[in-house]
């Protein structure tokens, strides 16, 4: 069956380009992959973001921004073009409020200019701690209880109500649409836990050795590795069939270009192409990866030195920012 299509506006603010949709219906649910490629300027529309206009109770709208890697965090350029989009849809006038992910934003507007007033970074902070309070109490409930999967998490009594009924009860206090969008577990030997740039990025890492002092702390150091580095899997085995046929398909059409390449026979493209998939390996991949402490050591050699046979069996990185 054709594809159904998207329909979609391109706006840039001083220099960054975004594709906007209006998604008020709620329909439009786009996964990490399909948001890479309408993102991707080679093989899909090409932008800086994408950003969806949708429908919020508690401000005019609400805009879900997404980086071209398919994370969820807030863009200010990207914000001054939701509003002239909102504009276009009749959504707001010349001043007004819209919601992000990470709190309200006032703006005002002319005939040329879109201004954002961003709110005070420590006042931020302050309300937040009950958010992070409230989501350091889920995350121990979720352990405590044992759960498997978000659906079962949300019917889980925290007191004498669900999750769910918790979640409502804190929307209806706060006035902030808040909902638990995302879970993951891992199990194995040892599990090191980690976060990341004020909450925003959390890593999860599963070892294969008992906990003690130095595989806690190898731990970390390979969460913060993992946060900063942003790897695609622990090493090559576990990269997903879709990425490595992805990552072929950009090497092709580069050499296919290059004027070096004409010529050159079939076998040594495919030896070139092979060479350049293994160079992706070796830097999107945890194990193959420099550490970042000791360049001089890859992250599996950096474990070994920890203790032989420490490995890195797993690892979940989440990123709302």
């Amino acid at each position: 069956a054709p594809a159904p299509k998207i329909h979609f506006s391109k706006y840039q603010g001083t220099g960054n380009d975004f594709i906007i949709i209006d998604n008020r219906s709620g329909e439009f649910k786009p996964g990490v992959d399909q948001i890479v490629k309408l993102c991707d300027r080679r093989f899909g529309i090409g932008s800086d973001g994408l950003i969806l206009i949708e429908e919020t109770g508690f401000s005019d709208f609400y805009m879900n921004f997404f980086n071209p890697d398919g994370s969820q965090s807030f863009c200010g350029n990207g914000s001054r073009c939701a509003v002239r989009f909102a504009q276009k849809l009749g959504l707001v006038g010349a001043s007004g409020e819209f919601k992000a992910i990470d709190t309200k934003h006032d703006f005002t507007s002319d005939d040329e200019i879109v201004s954002i007033r961003m709110k005070n970074v420590l006042g931020i902070d302050r309300e937040n701690e009950d958010f992070i309070n409230l989501a350091l109490s889920f995350c121990q409930l979720a352990v405590d209880q044992n759960v498997t999967d978000l659906a079962s998490f949300k019917s889980t009594m925290m007191g004498n109500i669900t999750v769910e009924d918790k979640l409502m009860e804190t929307v209806a206090k706060i006035g902030e649409k808040i909902d638990i969008t995302s879970f993951v577990r891992i199990e194995d030997e040892n599990v090191v836990a980690y976060n990341h740039a004020g909450y925003r990025v959390a890593v999860l890492v599963a070892l294969n050795k008992a906990n003690n002092e130095a595989t806690e702390n190898a731990g970390k150091d390979c969460a913060m590795q993992i946060a900063a580095m942003n790897p695609v899997a622990v090493d090559p085995s576990k990269v997903s069939a879709e990425t490595v046929a992805r990552e072929k398909a950009i090497i092709m059409e580069q050499m296919q270009e290059d004027p070096k390449m004409v010529g050159k026979p079939e076998e040594m493209i495919s030896k070139i192409a092979d060479g350049k998939i293994n160079a992706y390996f070796k830097e999107n991949t945890l194990l193959a990866q420099p550490f970042v402490k000791d360049g001089s050591k890859t992250v599996a050699e950096y474990l070994t030195s920890v203790e032989a046979g420490l490995v890195v069996n797993d690892f979940k990185r989440m990123n709302i920012g």
